[in-house]
């Protein structure tokens, strides 16, 4: 299986990595409708990107803690009320199984923190986790099960296709908690009202 390092090879001038793709009303696969996705990686070999909008209908932070054994069982409802209400999202359909961190860059772990753009980063080891279990992480944070994946010239057919919209990413929007405003909020950076966006419309 293609992992996040293989879609980083061969990144060219025109990447995308670091931006938001932003779905448009047109898209018609009902796993990516209305998401907002933090491209992770995008090169000659494809792209990866995590869906920081969506969150996981099948598990709680405390949780996933208890199942990979980092907090006892016992203790998952005896959490701070931080790390309770800490949203674990759906990245994505690929490897849905997996858990992505995407964080601020104070807290790095040699090896195995990637930083994706200023003061952005993904960390995918259970060390952050247990790092942000117990309050010792970074200051900002998201973690994601799975991801989305584009085979080499599968995004930009999908662009050419206007499936998608693009601009920077804001760490401000990637770090809301308010995961229902997101959509919105990254259309508004680009200066578009989503009551007049329509399916026809070019991209960004």
């Amino acid at each position: 299986m293609t992992s996040f390092l293989d879609y980083r090879e061969g990144t060219t001038e025109g990447s995308l990595e670091g931006h938001f793709l932003i779905a448009m009303p047109s898209m018609d696969d009902t796993r990516f409708r209305r998401t907002l996705i933090y491209l992770c990686a995008h090169s000659s070999s494809g792209a990866m990107g995590i869906i920081i909008n969506q969150l996981s209908p099948h598990i709680r932070f405390p949780e996933l803690l208890a199942q990979l054994q980092i907090i006892p069982e016992m203790r998952q409802d005896r959490l701070p009320a931080e790390l309770e209400a800490f949203p674990v999202l759906q990245g994505g359909p690929v490897e849905q199984s997996r858990g992505f961190v995407l964080h601020s860059a104070d807290y790095t772990i040699d090896n195995a923190t990637i930083e994706i753009g200023k003061g952005i980063c993904l960390t995918a080891t259970l060390d952050i986790l247990k790092a942000i279990a117990t309050r010792e992480g970074p200051r900002k944070a998201l973690l994601a099960l799975g991801y989305a994946g584009w085979r080499p010239g599968q995004l930009e057919a999908e662009l050419q296709d206007n499936a998608w919209l693009h601009g920077p990413a804001e760490a401000e929007l990637i770090f809301e908690t308010n995961l229902t405003s997101k959509y919105t909020r990254a259309l508004n950076t680009l200066g578009i009202d989503p009551a007049f966006l329509s399916g026809e419309a070019g991209h960004a």
